[in-house]
C-alpha cells in the first residue's frame, strides 16, 4: 500500500493514541478517592502520583526529544503506547501506593514521548497546505480524552474501583498501538531540534517569560483541580455519576472555549486571547466557594468559566510562541509543554498539602493567586513589546 493511501488511517490513529494518552494521564485525578479507600491512605498521599507522574513528562519531552531523534517514527510511536498499555495493566495489579508510585512515573514516559513526536511527524505524512488542519485534528484526541475519557473512567473507577478503570486504559492503549503500527508509513524521520535551537529560546527576551506564564496558569488551575473529586466528595456528598457528569461538563466547556478561541484567536491576537482565558478561569476560582455553598446547579455555572478557559490557555500560549519566533517553534512549544506538566506538578504539591493540613477551602485562592500573577506577568510582557 502507498504511503498516500496509509494517510487517512495514521491520522485517525494518532488522534485515538492521543485520546487513550489523555485518558490515563487524567485518570488518576478522576479515581483520587477510590485509590486512596483502596490503600487505606489520605488523598493527599495519593495526590503524589499526580505530581510525580507531572514531573516526568515534564522533563522527559525535552530530553527524550533528542534521545529519540533518529527513530522511525512507526515504530517509536507503537512502542511508546504499548508501553504506555502495559504500564496501566501492570499498574492494575500493584497491591500498595509504594509499588504503584514508581510504576505510574515508568508509565508517564509514554506521554512524554507519544504526543509531542506524533505532532512532529504529521508535517511528514499530509502536504504542507494541510500540515496544521492534520496537527488541529490528532489533538483533538486529548478534547475528547477531556469529554469523553475522563468521565468514563471516573465512572468506571467509581463503580467498579481504580484498577478496572487502569485495566480499561490499558486494552485501548494496546488497540491504539495495533492501530498506529498498521497504518504509519516506515521510514519516517522528522529532523531533530538542534542544540542552537534550545539555546536560542532559552536567551529569548520574550519566550521564556511566555514559558513562564503558562507555568503559573498551570498551577493555579491544577492546585483545585488534582483533587475537585475528594472536594466534591467531601462537601457535596458526590456520587460516582455526579462526578462523573462533572467532569463531563468541563471537558465540553473546554472544548467549546478552545473552538471559541481558536475562532477569534486572528482578531483578538494571541496575547488577548491567552489573558481572556486566565481571567474566565481565575472568575471560576473566585466563585469556587459560591458553588460548594449553593449547590450543583451553581456550581455547574462556577464551573463554566473555567471549563471555557482551560484549553484556550494552552492553545492561545502555543500560538502566542509561534508568533513571537516562527523559527524556533519547535523548541518553545516543547519547553511550553514541559512547563505546563510543572505547573501541573507544582498546584497537585500545593494542593495536596493544603488537603493534608485540612485547609481545602484555601485551594481555590491560591490557585487565584497564581492565575493573578500569571495575567500580571503577561501585560507586563504585553508593555514590554509596546513600541515606545
Amino acid at each position: 500500500m502507498s504511503r498516500e493511501a496509509r494517510w487517512p488511517g495514521a491520522l485517525w490513529a494518532l488522534l485515538f493514541g492521543n485520546f487513550v494518552i489523555g485518558t490515563g494521564v487524567m485518570v488518576v485525578p478522576g479515581t483520587l478517592p477510590e485509590l486512596a479507600a483502596s490503600f487505606h491512605t489520605s488523598i493527599a498521599a495519593v495526590g503524589q502520583l499526580i505530581t510525580a507522574g507531572a514531573l516526568v513528562v515534564c522533563v522527559g519531552a525535552p530530553l527524550l526529544a533528542g534521545l529519540v531523534a533518529g527513530w522511525d517514527r512507526r515504530r517509536l510511536l507503537a512502542l511508546s503506547l504499548a508501553w504506555f498499555a502495559a504500564g496501566h495493566l501492570l499498574s492494575a495489579l500493584m497491591p500498595s501506593l509504594a509499588s504503584l508510585l514508581p510504576m505510574r512515573m515508568a508509565t508517564l514516559v509514554a506521554p512524554a514521548v507519544f504526543t509531542p513526536q506524533a505532532a512532529a511527524c504529521v508535517g511528514l505524512l499530509v502536504p504542507p497546505h494541510r500540515r496544521a488542519a492534520a496537527v488541529a485534528f490528532i489533538f483533538l484526541g486529548w478534547s475528547l480524552a477531556s469529554v469523553l475519557g475522563l468521565p468514563l473512567a471516573a465512572y468506571v473507577g467509581g463503580h467498579w474501583g481504580w484498577r478496572a478503570a487502569f485495566g480499561l486504559i490499558g486494552l485501548g492503549t494496546a488497540i491504539a498501538a495495533l492501530w498506529v503500527w498498521r497504518t504509519m508509513p516506515n521510514g519516517v524521520r522528522p529532523p531533530p531540534l538542534s542544540r542552537e535551537g534550545w539555546m536560542q529560546v532559552l536567551r529569548h527576551p520574550l519566550l521564556m517569560p511566555v514559558v513562564g506564564i503558562t507555568l503559573l496558569q498551570a498551577a493555579g488551575q491544577f492546585v483545585l483541580f488534582s483533587y475537585i473529586g475528594p472536594v466534591l466528595l467531601q462537601q457535596l456528598r458526590a456520587t460516582a455519576g455526579e462526578l462523573s457528569l462533572m467532569w463531563l461538563w468541563l471537558g465540553v466547556c473546554g472544548v467549546v472555549g478552545n473552538v471559541l478561541a481558536t475562532r477569534h484567536m486572528d482578531r483578538l491576537g494571541s496575547a488577548r486571547m491567552a489573558m481572556v482565558a486566565m481571567a474566565l478561569i481565575s472568575l471560576s476560582l473566585l466563585l469556587w466557594p459560591l458553588g460548594i455553598a449553593l449547590g450543583w446547579a451553581m456550581l455547574a455555572a462556577v464551573i463554566l468559566p473555567w471549563g471555557l478557559g482551560c484549553f484556550a490557555a494552552n492553545s492561545s500560549q502555543q500560538a502566542r510562541l509561534v508568533g513571537l519566533a516562527p523559527g524556533l517553534a519547535s523548541a518553545s512549544i516543547a519547553l511550553n509543554s514541559s512547563a505546563m506538566y510543572m505547573g501541573q506538578a507544582a498546584g497537585a504539591a500545593l494542593g495536596g498539602w493544603l488537603l493534608a493540613r485540612e485547609a481545602s477551602s484555601w485551594m481555590n485562592w491560591c490557585g487565584l493567586a497564581c492565575l493573578l500573577l500569571a495575567m500580571l506577568v503577561s501585560v507586563r510582557l504585553d508593555a514590554r513589546r509596546a513600541p515606545g
